[in-house]
């Protein structure tokens, strides 16, 4: 029996030098649900490292709901600016004497600066933490506000253009946040909800980026008056972005005083030199299914930042004078793709039925997206309206069935490795789409433009039907339930096999155990 109670038990805490933090923070969140209300209680646990004993008090601070929500709010003041400039794309062209492709630039420029950008900021938050990429995202953004400020006249676009640059690098610094927020503040039980509150922000910037705009510009002749509209917009997005600076600085901490779950308390203990950033590159590059994932996410939201992007142009040609419905159109899209989110989210936590669902949600975007292009030209705005709440509710819904079904393929890769591999396939093929979308609807009109991202959203059904479904994390809950008798608590002896699982699964992500 005593060397029963020899082996180490990550239960209590205790590790080997060689396990990786990532590893042990994912397997204690599997031993933590067994277990919960030990999270919610101070306790003692003992962390071992190179034969040192040390003690830590596992405690959640009520301010973790405020750093997830001052997330939240500058990442739906950064969101909300990516769709500003498109959704009154012809009053900027008309103010600024530029062309309509010129003003698509202004979203499409956000998908851009993505792409070069999400590796290298990946690997600081990684080294850095969250209060410098939380500092630099906020600054970065403000920044951007205040120059748009001094563009508002028509020679100045240049002006306007290096603003939303600012902006768009600053949304790379927020994108990857949620799951490491969520992870280095709340227990175990709350991470899925805090993740959950993070995405939901940036989602509702761009539903207010839908509405906004054209209600405090409208489109009138009177240039010095356009100018006046459009300075009172900018300025009100500058003092927000302002006030959510200063907000950062003073209060929004690293991390908690105190670790939230046993993992942190762990990590906290291990060198940082153990995780290797580009090992884990690689072996998400030889994982199969994750490839094909990657490829059928950009098509699938790809097409969702197309017609984002030429939403105004879509509507406007067959409904002229109409800037204010497009935008409600735009809100609609996006209030349905979360009330979507939202039900998938949860029939995944019931079912487990990833692919099944990850599938259904795909063909119905395709659907949705069929049904939209041949009815926009009917001449009846509630249709329009209706449509594209059901297109919406489908594409738009796919973005967390994506991230989370990555996660299953991948387990135990870092989520925000995963995430951002996921996001450029997206920001690839929407600057593809947006530029092939609005070369078709200038020479052949919407309903060609809708048909050739149907034939893509039909193409992604297909090969999603091919993904193998290899839920990884899964197979890791199950091996954990397996090991614990009702009602009781894990024992030591499961670190042995849950390690080793981990291990094969790192080294051959391609084997199915």
């Amino acid at each position: 029996m005593s060397g029963e109670n020899e082996k180490p038990s990550l239960v209590y805490g205790e590790i080997k030098d060689n396990q990786n933090v990532l590893d042990l923070e994912k397997i204690t969140i599997m031993k933590s649900a067994v277990d919960s209300e030990d999270v919610r209680m101070e306790h003692k646990i003992r962390l071992n490292q190179n034969g040192d004993d040390t003690n830590q008090t596992i405690k959640l601070y009520k301010r973790r709901w405020f750093i997830v929500l001052l997330f939240s709010s500058y990442s739906l003041c950064n969101s909300f600016q990516w769709i500003q400039y498109g959704i009154i794309n012809n009053i900027f062209m008309r103010f600024y004497g530029v062309e309509s492709f010129t003003i698509d630039w202004m979203s499409m420029i956000y998908m851009l600066t993505y792409i070069p950008f999400i590796f290298p900021v990946t690997w600081l938050l990684d080294k850095k933490g969250l209060r410098v990429i939380a500092l630099v995202a906020t600054a970065m953004n403000c920044a951007g506000t205040w120059i748009k400020v001094t563009s508002v006249r028509p020679n100045l676009f240049a002006v306007t253009m290096l603003g939303q640059f600012c902006c768009s690098l600053a949304q790379v610094f927020i994108l990857g946040m949620p799951s490491k927020i969520a992870s280095v503040w709340f227990g175990s039980e709350e991470v899925s909800t805090a993740c959950s509150i993070g995405v939901f922000g940036n989602q509702l910037g761009i539903a207010i980026g839908f509405l906004v705009p054209p209600i405090l510009v409208p489109n009138i002749e009177d240039m010095d008056q356009l100018a006046y509209h459009i300075s009172i917009m900018f300025y009100i997005t500058a003092g927000v972005a302002t006030l959510l600076f200063l907000l950062v600085v003073m209060v929004f901490q690293e991390r908690p005083e105190l670790p939230p779950t046993q993992a942190q308390a762990t990590a906290r203990c291990i060198s940082p030199e153990q995780y290797s950033y580009t090992a884990s590159i690689l072996r998400l590059l030889r994982n199969k299914p994750f490839l094909l994932l990657i490829l059928t996410y950009g098509l699938n939201v790809g097409c969702f930042y197309a017609v984002g992007t030429l939403l105004n142009r879509m509507i406007i040609e067959h409904y002229p004078g109409e800037e204010l419905n497009a935008g409600r159109i735009g809100l609609t899209i996006i209030i349905a793709g979360m009330v979507g989110s939202l039900i998938c989210g949860i029939w995944l936590d019931r079912t487990k039925t990833y692919k099944q669902t990850t599938l259904t949600v795909y063909l119905m975007s395709f659907v949705g997206m069929l049904v939209y292009a041949f009815t926009l030209s009917l001449g009846h705005l509630w249709v329009v309206f209706l449509t594209a709440g059901a297109l919406g509710f489908f594409m738009t819904g796919y973005l967390p069935l994506g991230f989370e079904f990555g996660v299953e393929l991948t387990y135990p890769e870092c989520e925000g490795t995963s995430s951002g591999l996921l996001n450029c396939s997206a920001q690839v093929f929407g600057i593809m789409f947006t530029i092939c979308q609005g070369k078709i609807i200038d020479n052949y009109g919407t309903l060609a433009g809708n048909i050739f991202l149907c034939v893509f959203l039909f193409i992604g059904s297909v090969l999603t039907g091919f993904i193998k479904s290899d839920l990884q994390r899964q197979k890791a809950n199950q091996l954990a339930k397996a090991t614990v008798s009702v009602g009781g608590r894990l024992r030591g002896v499961l670190n042995p096999f849950l390690c080793s699982y981990v291990c094969l699964v790192q080294s051959a992500p391609e084997v199915t155990l």
